[in-house]
């Protein structure tokens, strides 16, 4: 069973929707406490860093999280998700985030409208199981303002928006998306099939 957590932000419903499509058992839950239900995480998310995590720490689902992915429980970041996975933002100041990956969470390379809204192909960086499937150059669907800077390592895939923009990272069983899976047609539900699939 795939969990979505719901902190109130982001449109759970419709990462929810793509699971079940694809024949995945998925729930959205809100309880820390019912964490341990599920053998595969989601955390989407749309809107701002530091409430994002305001959000998770009110309700104790940040501890939650760190746990279950201690206990290496597929997990899977999207957007502000994937945002909140690295030790800080610069979104309206400075935030702390889970402190899951290294680097920080800063605005996207000046000269391009912000945000970026729209499709981009990814250049796949490493081979990783997400991406089983799909071809070299992929399009799929972004809405951000914010790119996470990290360590080369962690970098499983970019985009070219005004400058190379993280677009996936990963490390053991933690995987992050800044573009949209449940947006992105067949290349996104790949994705997604992918990550049900893993154990």
């Amino acid at each position: 069973m795939i969990g979505v957590v719901d902190y109130g932000m982001g449109n759970l419903r419709s990462v929810e929707k793509a699971f079940l499509f694809l024949g995945c058992e998925a729930e959205v839950f809100a309880d820390p406490m019912d964490i341990a239900r599920y053998d595969k995480l989601v955390l989407p998310g749309v809107g701002a860093f530091g409430d994002a995590m305001a959000a998770l720490a009110s309700s104790g689902m940040d501890e939650a999280i760190r746990l279950a992915i201690g206990r290496k429980i597929p997990f899977l970041g999207i957007c502000l998700g994937m945002q909140l996975l690295f030790e800080s933002g610069e979104e309206n100041g400075y935030h702390r985030g889970l402190g899951l990956f290294p680097g920080t969470v800063s605005h996207l390379p000046p000269g391009r409208k912000v945000p970026h809204i729209g499709w981009n192909s990814l250049e796949i960086k490493k081979s990783s199981g997400l991406f089983a499937g799909l071809g070299s150059e992929p399009y799929v669907y972004f809405v951000h303002s914010y790119q996470a800077l990290t360590e080369p390592g962690l970098i499983s895939a970019v985009t070219s928006y005004g400058g190379s923009v993280t677009a996936a990272v990963e490390r053991n069983n933690v995987f992050g998306l800044q573009f949209h899976p449940e947006k992105s047609g067949d290349a996104g539900l790949t994705i997604l099939r992918n990550f049900g699939g893993l154990s």
